[in-house]
């Protein structure tokens, strides 16, 4: 890795110490010449560059699979007017969080694999770290909005259309959305005001809100407190909401006559419980590790981030895909109209 930022440290009075893997300022004399880089340099996954081409691989069709995926629920959720209901609002919703979210990072994750294209403007950090922020709170949200939608369907079936409405369903979408903009536009602010004289080498594939900051010569306590409050304000307060629709739902299931009818109800929850743990675990595990980690290697930690942000894309259209009869049959029939 010295070999190779070799030019950065000459041209940024930079060098390395001797068996470690990131740069230090020579002298504090020196320190501010480096105040506010206009690039960062993202290492991708440090102390697995040797594999970084073979990680590409899985990583690079996982996204391929994502992308393909997410569409064909947008295609086929539009093309079919009997689609046209709460849940897949909220399915193409999500979706379209799945799609930009992925997008902002797993392209650069693979131009660092492919090309050695490790800088990224300051600007264009604070960019890709505040819709990362903004569409994970925005997918957190939907997934409620779900969750709300179940608790309807099964707690009171004959008001579902007169409660869910359209517009309703569009009021929903419009609060989801500002509340994960407006929560997540602190994170930019608060790094833009630091000076950074240490590095401008960031150990992760993105521009991960901890991993800059802790290049700050400043008290970061603020961001890191900030972090805090929205990972439980916003986890916290729609798993509570979640659980309090799934509460209402286990009582109304256990009300049902027949053995047959409770499966048959909580069978239409499983696609969404499925969602809900494929967003939750890894983001509530990477968020606390990077916080509070003991003698957790760092590759460890980015890849479990990186789980984040390939594995719910991927699985979400999937599990909708194959548990919803509706969206089999239309993709059956477009395969068959291909085919003729």
């Amino acid at each position: 890795l010295c070999e190779q930022l070799t030019p950065l440290c000459v041209t940024t009075h930079l060098c390395c110490r001797v068996g470690h893997n990131l740069p230090y300022a020579m002298s504090d004399s020196n320190r501010t010449d480096f105040t506010n880089p206009s690039t960062f340099i993202l290492l991708g996954i440090p102390g697995l560059e040797a594999a970084h081409v073979w990680i590409s691989i899985p990583f690079c069709a996982m996204y391929t699979i994502a992308v393909l995926g997410n569409f064909i629920i947008l295609f086929i959720v539009k093309r079919e007017p009997s689609l046209h209901v709460p849940m897949f609002y909220f399915l193409c919703m999500l979706a379209i969080t799945d799609l930009i979210m992925s997008s902002f990072t797993l392209p650069k994750l693979m131009s660092i694999f492919w090309f050695n294209s490790r800088q990224i403007s300051f600007s264009a950090c604070l960019t890709q770290m505040y819709f990362v922020h903004a569409f994970s709170g925005m997918g957190s949200g939907i997934l409620v909005a779900m969750a709300f939608d179940r608790y309807v369907a099964v707690c009171h079936p004959l008001r579902h259309s007169t409660i869910l409405t359209n517009s309703v369903v569009a009021k929903i979408g419009l609060a989801v959305a500002l509340r994960g903009g407006i929560l997540a536009l602190p994170y930019p602010l608060l790094v833009r005001q630091w000076p950074y004289c240490r590095t401008n080498i960031i150990s992760h594939f993105y521009c991960e809100h901890i991993a800059v900051v802790k290049l700050a010569c400043a008290d970061i306590s603020i961001n890191s407190y900030y972090g805090l409050f929205d990972l439980l304000s916003v986890i916290g307060m729609d798993v509570f909401f979640i659980a309090m629709s799934y509460t209402q739902i286990l009582r109304a299931i256990f009300r049902l006559p027949t053995k047959n009818a409770q499966l048959k109800t909580f069978g239409t929850c499983i696609s969404h419980l499925c969602a809900i743990s494929a967003l939750y675990l890894p983001d509530v595990l990477s968020s606390l590790m990077l916080r509070f980690r003991h003698n957790v290697p760092l590759h460890v930690l980015i890849l479990i981030t990186c789980v984040y942000h390939l594995v719910p894309p991927v699985l979400h259209p999937i599990i909708y895909g194959v548990r919803n009869k509706q969206i089999q049959d239309r993709l059956l029939q477009l395969f068959a109209y291909k085919e003729t």
